[in-house]
């Protein structure tokens, strides 16, 4: 589908960009509630111990906390747009640039600590998914899935254009049980100056296993860990929730959570831009599926974070890994709602009590309708 683009600037210099399959019309001057630059400064401490990286951005104590008492989204019926961020007019999906960032472009001064440091130079922004703040990511239609999945592509592709930027991260973190601050239905995408420690143990992971099948092969292509993976789930179909031409969704036989899904195409894909139309299409009906499935099951809206992981942005081919998504929501255990405790916090180490084919029972049971 054709996507129409539109560049703007806020008045705190933040930089805004509206999308559309439509054309994009009777836009109005992009908004912000600060008048001033942020100037923020965040900046990353290496935990020796851990192997990694740790951002600080204290100034984010400061950021803004869910919409001010007066303000019902549910009493918006025909102005739709943010009169704080959003600004009047025609479009679908809008990225702007995160006013409390845990990381950023500008980021200059480094404090003094006996712990090495760096700059916290990569790039945060949000993206507002529909002017409708009514609205979640399950009541989209099927279209609007598609047009965020070009956005993303988009968004992943300009960040790659800054030489410091290595890996690119589109999430949500949906309900105030994960830790949303805001009411409209949003995400985010963080753009890291190295490949984070998730994603590196998983690309190192499909490096193994895609060089040691390579090398075995006489003939023919070597496919990927996730694409093999997805494989054994369709032809076992005891925890598949979706099985479309080109995409599929499924709970892991491997599962750190009750209700974890995985969302990807069926074949190799790299990253948001290697998706083709037919792929596209299919991948947001699997998307909606699974969304559907979570709110069915509870009968109301369904707290999880999900997380887009694809190939690094160093410009180099990566066969050996595939984009998917990721779902980690809290599940119901014994009548309350649990997340993560101490041995998978602090022992890095999941502690199931319950089987992934069971869930995926559960969430198999729940119908769905992909109408729109």
């Amino acid at each position: 589908m054709q996507l129409h683009i539109l560049d703007l600037k806020k008045p705190d210099g933040r930089n805004m960009t509206l999308y559309s399959h439509a054309a994009i019309t009777g836009v109005a001057p992009a908004p912000s509630p600060f008048p001033d630059p942020q100037n923020a400064n965040p900046h990353l401490r290496w935990h020796a111990l851990r192997g990694e990286w740790v951002a600080y951005a204290a100034f984010r104590q400061n950021r803004t906390f869910q919409p001010p008492p007066e303000y019902n989204p549910l009493a918006v019926t025909t102005d739709y747009a943010m009169p704080t961020e959003m600004p009047a007019g025609v479009y679908d999906v809008a990225v702007f640039d995160n006013r409390f960032p845990a990381l950023a472009l500008g980021a200059t001064d480094m404090p003094e600590v006996p712990v090495p440091v760096m700059r916290a130079n990569g790039h945060c922004e949000v993206v507002v998914f529909t002017q409708n703040p009514a609205a979640a990511l399950a009541t989209l239609p099927l279209a609007h899935l598609e047009l965020l999945l070009q956005v993303w592509a988009d968004r992943t592709r300009r960040a790659a254009e800054n030489a410091q930027i290595r890996y690119v991260l589109p999430f949500e973190n949906r309900g105030a049980e994960v830790g949303v601050t805001l009411h409209h239905p949003h995400g985010q995408i963080y753009a890291y100056p190295f490949v984070p420690p998730v994603p590196q143990r998983m690309l190192a992971q499909e490096s193994a296993y895609f060089q040691a099948r390579q090398e075995n092969m006489s003939h023919g292509e070597a496919r990927n860990l996730l694409c093999d993976m997805a494989q054994a789930e369709i032809a076992s179909g005891e925890r598949i929730l979706y099985l479309g031409a080109h995409a599929t969704a499924f709970v892991p036989a491997c599962a750190r959570y009750p209700y974890e899904v995985w969302v990807m195409p069926t074949r190799p894909v790299q990253n948001f831009a290697a998706l083709d139309d037919a792929t596209r299409a299919d991948l947001s009906r699997a998307l909606k599926t699974v969304l559907l499935k979570y709110e069915g099951l509870w009968q109301r809206p369904f707290p999880y974070l999900m997380a887009w992981y694809q190939a690094p942005t160093d410009g180099q081919p990566c066969p050996q890994t595939q984009l998917h998504a990721q779902f980690y929501p809290p599940y119901r255990s014994r009548d309350r709602l649990k997340y993560l405790a101490g041995t998978e916090l602090a022992a890095g180490m999941f502690a199931m009590d319950a089987l992934p084919e069971e869930k995926a029972r559960e969430l198999q049971a729940v119908p769905v309708a992909l109408e729109q």
